[in-house]
């Protein structure tokens, strides 16, 4: 079972359900791999406040993560599956047949001992890195780059998959997570599989005092504000505050965001289901 309820012995672990960790098989991260985080506390290079909510929580470090899977040709194997405090996903430490040592995002079902390889000819194997041209029609891929050689951009949390349902002249056409359809280029890279930490969404933190460890500060409603602090704020008991919108006046429901002059919309099929 992956996800593991906690007896109520404590207020806080009343309502906590938290992860097994069943498929981690160490806590030590790989030291070459690791570099300092620093944390902005929401503050700008000013040290003016541009993001409410934010601040404290737990020191990290950052785990240099592979998301080019650049090194073609050389298999390498999987030495151990790892927490990565940055992201809702496990990472999997990888050895080449060249001794250099790489994190990648461990797709599930893979295990310690277990083989991947990267590039032109590999097979559609889970944890493979292969172009968009050579996958298989149908195959379930994450960690899927939208320019050729930047790197892995889409599909990337816990759990997460996009579908290659068809080719196009130079594009392939992918279902991803939201349920948009839309182009990439043949020539970027895709890992086959699902991303790993799949029960992540059935989490419970329990109480506030996790959430400020994972460095997120009380949040205030819009609508136990003020008039001059928030467009919904105001008004005598429990008044609705008018329609649902930010700060800045947005409105927070059905409201278009997306800028129809950016250059990839071309791209894009079906638009996300709303």
């Amino acid at each position: 079972m992956p996800v593991k309820k906690f007896k109520p012995v404590t207020p806080g672990t009343r309502f906590r359900i938290g992860n097994a960790f069943a498929e981690l098989t160490t806590d030590k991260p790989e030291k070459s791999l690791l570099a300092p985080m620093k944390r902005s506390g929401g503050r700008n290079n000013e040290g003016h406040r541009t993001v409410r909510y934010r601040g404290g929580g737990h020191k990290r470090r950052y785990r240099i993560i592979d998301f080019k899977r650049d090194k073609e040709g050389i298999p390498g194997k999987v030495r151990s599956i790892e927490y990565d405090p940055n992201r809702s996903a496990w990472i999997a430490l990888i050895v080449y047949a060249d001794g250099e040592k790489r994190y990648i995002l461990a797709p599930e079902g893979l295990k310690v001992g277990d083989e991947v390889l990267a590039g032109e000819g590999a097979p559609p194997n889970t944890g493979n890195a292969l172009y968009l041209k050579e996958i298989p029609l149908g195959s379930i891929i994450h960690a899927i780059e939208l320019t050729p050689g930047r790197g892995a951009a889409l599909a990337r949390a816990a759990g997460t998959y996009a579908t290659l349902m068809s080719r196009e002249d130079r594009y392939a056409v992918i279902k991803l997570p939201s349920g948009e359809v839309r182009r990439v280029l043949l020539t970027c890279k895709a890992t086959i599989g699902v991303t790993s930490n799949p029960d992540h969404g059935l989490e419970m933190l329990g109480k506030a005092g996790r959430k400020r460890w994972l460095g997120r500060r009380p949040r205030t409603r819009g609508v136990a504000m003020n008039p001059v602090d928030h467009p919904m704020g105001g008004g005598e008991g429990k008044a609705s505050g008018g329609h649902p919108r930010s700060r800045n006046g947005l409105y927070a429901k059905g409201q278009k965001t997306r800028n129809p002059k950016k250059h990839s919309s071309k791209l894009i099929i079906s638009r996300r289901k709303k």
